[in-house]
């Protein structure tokens, strides 16, 4: 179920890693093994949309290759970054999120043109964004699809596209590096890279039968929760 939601809205990270903390798994296995969970969900939910043609592969290239080299400097500096910063960066980032959800109302539901330098904006957050993909991943691809509706000009359901494609490439290099350190639980992630595949097979083929509005409300009602629930657990 949350596969199937998340391919809209991102943020599966925030629910599965503290569940899998929940059940005694060590949290930097838990964050390890998600990751390689969501090589799968992030396959399984591009397929629809490739199906479909609504990835813009003109930005894949630049844009694949810059999540690789983040990914990969993240994934490197799990396991020295303290949990309290790892939470204040996500809350902070989803908040952030949030006031730009809620206050451009009118981006997202047309492509539109944007200026070179806008361009190469999203290019430096794909950056800066893949470096917290390959760290953590929660909310990760929540905030490289706001980078991508305000600095690329894309629809919200041409941001999901082609944002899941991008989380592929973010999540293997994130999972190479994490194997390398031993610190995959190869069966566990498994079981969860199946179940999620499925359901972000279904959340694609349902994403694709919503309205550009329809996929924006979604997408906000989940960024505006997020960073509710993320303010309240900094303020315990």
């Amino acid at each position: 179920m949350t596969s199937s939601v998340s391919v809209v809205t991102g943020s599966t990270s925030l629910i599965t890693v503290p569940v899998l903390i929940a059940f005694g798994v060590e949290p930097h296995i838990a964050v390890a093994t998600n990751m390689m969970a969501l090589v799968f969900m992030s396959t399984g939910g591009s397929l629809p949309f490739a199906k479909r043609g609504v990835i813009e592969r003109r930005l894949l290239p630049l844009a694949v290759t810059l999540t690789v080299v983040g990914s990969a400097i993240g994934a490197l500096l799990l396991l020295s970054v303290p949990t309290e910063a790892l939470q204040l960066t996500i809350a902070v980032a989803m908040i952030a999120v949030a006031v730009f959800s809620v206050t451009r109302r009118d981006q997202g539901t047309n492509q539109r043109p944007v200026s070179t330098g806008s361009r190469a904006g999203g290019y430096v957050a794909t950056l800066v964004l893949a470096v917290y993909g390959g760290f953590f991943s929660g909310g990760y691809v929540t905030m490289l699809t706001a980078a991508f509706v305000l600095l690329f000009g894309l629809t919200f359901l041409g941001a999901v596209a082609t944002t899941k494609v991008i989380n592929v490439f973010s999540s293997l290099v994130a999972t190479a590096i994490f194997a390398w350190r031993g610190i995959v639980d190869y069966k566990l992630g498994l079981m969860l890279g199946v179940t999620m595949f499925v359901g972000a097979v279904v959340g694609g083929q349902i994403a694709m039968r919503l309205s550009a509005v329809w996929l924006r409300r979604v997408f906000l009602i989940a960024v505006v929760g997020l960073a509710a629930k993320m303010s309240l657990a900094l303020l315990r």
